[in-house]
C-alpha cells in the first residue's frame, strides 16, 4: 500500500485525488508489457499504476496520467518522498510524518 498525504497550500489543484492506492507491479506496468528496460518508477496515486519516470525512454507514468487522467504520482524509489503533479508542473516533499508509506503487498512480492 502507498499512502501520500498530499500537503495543502502546494500550489497543485489535484491534491485532493490522492488515496491510498496498492502499486500493481513491482517493475513498470508498460515496460514489462513490452519487454522494454525503465530508468525509474513513479506510483499513480489514482489507481496504483506503475510506470516508468520521464528519464526512461517509453515515459509510461506520464502516458498513463494523460490517457487516464490521473495526474498525481508519487516516487517508488527506496528513499525517496516526493509526489507530483504532471497538470500543475508541481513537485512536492512529503509534509513531515506523512511520507509515502509502502507496505507489503501481493503485487510488490
Amino acid at each position: 500500500m502507498v499512502r501520500y498525504a498530499w500537503p495543502p497550500g502546494s500550489g497543485c489543484e489535484h491534491g485532493a485525488a490522492s488515496r491510498p492506492v496498492v502499486p500493481l507491479a513491482s517493475g513498470c506496468v508498460g515496460c514489462l508489457q513490452e519487454g522494454t528496460e525503465w530508468v525509474h518508477l513513479r506510483t499513480c496515486l489514482g489507481c496504483g499504476y506503475v510506470g516508468c519516470c520521464d528519464s526512461s525512454p517509453r515515459r509510461h507514468a506520464r502516458a498513463h496520467a494523460a490517457a487516464d487522467d490521473h495526474p498525481l504520482i508519487a516516487s517508488a524509489e527506496p528513499g525517496e518522498s516526493w509526489g507530483y503533479c504532471f497538470v500543475d508542473d508541481v513537485t512536492v516533499p512529503a509534509p513531515a510524518g506523512a511520507a509515502p508509506e509502502a507496505e507489503s503487498s501481493p503485487a510488490s512480492q
